[in-house]
């Protein structure tokens, strides 16, 4: 679980932009595996539980830590439930901390009758067993939403092989997609919610965290999903507990000559920055320190002027940190 000592102290808020080119940012189910669009804004829609996927993902496949809500197969061939994955490694509450996915993000965990009565309290003291188990994890966040309008498109193929037996045939295939998409996400991190249900989050966890925003999205390779590239992750760090600014997704805007649902590649637009820089400077005596990664393909804009981000927040001096990961 990292270094205790280093546990977490102070809030931080985090913003990370990234963009999907000809994929599928997160389908839903219920409606054909269609993007998600707001019908009132066009702008598209990523749940955090599709960011968070992406982040368990890469922790357990890149990095090989313990993560609780992952994909696992029982004996007979069936999804594992939490239960019986609780079941299977023995756990208490203490040892569920051990996975950073809990530590980072929580989780709900309804026990099976046998299990509770290894959690629950006796008749005698008159106590209710709820039969769960609940963290609320420190680390939330909003659902993502693209800068810009977008527009799905519907691709229809066929297959080379026959689906069946007895069919001498490939089947028609078809999938919808965003040409582009430049897609903005906002989280904080919350040290009361680790102090008050004894979560052991460390600094050591949210770079991880931020290793997981940034590379796991880029890992982000299967059919539907391949084509998004991380653009901007930024981590505000403050020096104070229960302080932080708030909604830094809505102090960035996207500056663009072509239309939105024109727009194909970073070179299409500029981002301007200028409200963001604008709040942080307002409050740089509370900023312990900022952390940055961004992509060269991205052109940052202050005040109308082409501005290098390391330059447009140089008043924060040597507690700006730049990122850059492997």
């Amino acid at each position: 679980m990292g270094n205790l000592d280093n546990i977490i102290k102070n809030r931080s808020e985090i913003l990370f932009i990234y963009d999907v080119t000809d994929a599928n940012p997160n389908g839903d189910p219920l409606d054909e595996n269609k993007p998600r669009i707001d019908p009132e804004t066009d702008t598209c829609i990523v749940t955090d539980v599709r960011l968070k996927r992406t982040c368990r993902d890469y922790l357990a496949e890149y990095k090989n830590l313990p993560v609780f809500i992952l994909r696992e197969i029982t004996q007979d061939g069936k999804l594992m439930t939490k239960a019986e994955k609780w079941e299977k490694h023995n756990l208490d509450e203490e040892k569920l901390k051990e996975f950073i996915d809990i530590r980072l993000f929580g989780g709900t965990i309804t026990l099976k009758s046998k299990d509770k009565k290894k959690k629950g309290s006796s008749e005698e003291d008159g106590s209710e067993n709820t039969g769960a188990i609940t963290f609320t994890g420190p680390v939330q966040f909003k659902f993502g939403r693209s800068l810009h309008k977008v527009e799905y498109m519907l691709l229809k193929g066929t297959t080379v092989m026959p689906s069946g037996e007895g069919k001498d045939q490939g089947t028609f295939t078809e999938c919808y997609i965003l040409p582009y998409a430049l897609i903005a996400f906002y989280g904080v991190i919350n040290e009361n919610a680790a102090l008050c249900q004894n979560i052991p989050l460390t600094e050591e966890d949210v770079q991880l965290l931020l290793e997981s925003l940034w590379c796991g999205t880029k890992n982000l390779i299967s059919r539907s999903k391949f084509g998004q590239m991380p653009r901007l992750l930024l981590r505000v760090e403050y020096n104070q507990s229960s302080f932080y600014i708030g909604e830094l997704d809505r102090l960035v805007k996207l500056i663009s000559q072509k239309s939105d649902v024109a727009i194909r590649s970073p070179e299409d637009y500029q981002l301007d920055i200028t409200k963001l820089v604008e709040k942080l400077k307002k409050y740089q005596d509370r900023i312990q320190k900022l952390e940055v990664a961004f992509d060269d393909s991205i052109s940052f804009i202050c005040e109308g002027v082409p501005l290098d981000i390391s330059r447009a927040f140089s008043f924060l001096g040597d507690r700006l940190k730049i990122i850059q990961f492997e």
